[in-house]
């Protein structure tokens, strides 16, 4: 009877994408406008003082990750959807442009492929339109994924109801994580803390270990390397602690991780007789 040999398993099974600055370039200028209607928020809606905001978005961006999540730690009170509307529904979408390269290459890409992001969902799916990648990716964590309102009454977020949600599981893998009510036990949940990268593989359902993780942002790489992803920062042509790889550009994956497309290492099989029936499997 002639032997029956399974095909090696992937080196890689999915790659999670961070996505302002690292699907596009920072010279887009969407990070600047970003900074400047978040500085006017604090100014125009929260009331402090102008020429206190610059140096306390700096700060609290290195305390909390983001000036959102900081502002809610110090007791700041506003509403989440208002927040996002302000800061990004004033943005210049239209230095934004198909990217056909991009486009195909993610295309080409057999492993799962993933948005994360800190930012809303509604700003994530405009940038996903604009550079014409909104049906390369299986879905998006975002904002909402890991700050959900609320939980329905099977005990799943609201958010995990959504077409662009990753997981229909409930969320007892996430106790630690998240309140009986659904809520993040900190205040907001977001990159880089080791939480957000906990709760990305809970609710994406990945093994670290064979995840690949595209990020512009130094901090969100190290943390990612402490998760037990395999890192890649993006917009650099040197390395950061943490990362295992740097691309100048996303356009480059394939030049520095050509094996994302072997998804078979053959020479395991050197030893298999001729004669011998080989099963493999592929990722599609």
């Amino acid at each position: 009877m002639a032997a029956i040999v399974e095909g090696p398993t992937p080196k890689y099974e999915c790659l999670l994408f961070d996505l302002d600055d690292t699907l596009y370039p920072l010279s887009a200028g969407i990070n600047l406008a970003c900074r400047k209607n978040i500085q006017d928020y604090m100014r125009d809606h929260l009331r402090i003082e102008e020429s206190q905001i610059a140096e306390m978005c700096l700060e609290l961006y290195r305390e909390y990750g983001t000036t959102m999540a900081g502002l809610k730690a110090l007791g700041y009170e506003f509403d989440n959807d208002e927040f996002h509307s302000n800061v990004h529904g004033r943005l210049p979408y239209d230095n934004l442009r198909p990217d056909s390269v991009l486009r195909t290459l993610l295309l080409s890409i057999p492993q799962r492929k993933i948005i994360f992001t800190n930012s809303d969902k509604v700003h994530a799916e405009e940038v996903l339109r604009r550079l014409g990648l909104q049906d390369c990716f299986e879905g998006v964590i975002c904002f909402e994924t890991l700050n959900p309102p609320a939980v329905t009454s099977n005990g799943l977020c609201k958010s995990q109801a959504d077409p662009m949600a990753l997981s229909d599981e409930p969320s007892s893998d996430l106790d630690g994580l998240y309140g009986s009510d659904g809520r993040p036990k900190s205040s907001i949940l977001c990159k880089p803390t080791i939480e957000s990268m906990e709760a990305a593989i809970h609710i994406a359902n990945v093994d670290p270990k064979k995840t690949i993780f595209f990020d512009d942002s130094t901090r969100n790489i190290a943390t990612g390397k402490a998760a037990g992803f395999h890192t890649v920062i993006v917009g650099r042509s040197t390395l950061v602690p943490g990362a295992d790889h740097a691309l100048e550009s996303i356009h480059n994956i394939k030049e520095a991780l050509p094996e994302i497309w072997e998804v078979h290492d053959w020479s395991e099989l050197d030893a298999v007789p001729a004669s011998a029936t080989v099963e493999t499997s592929v990722i599609a």
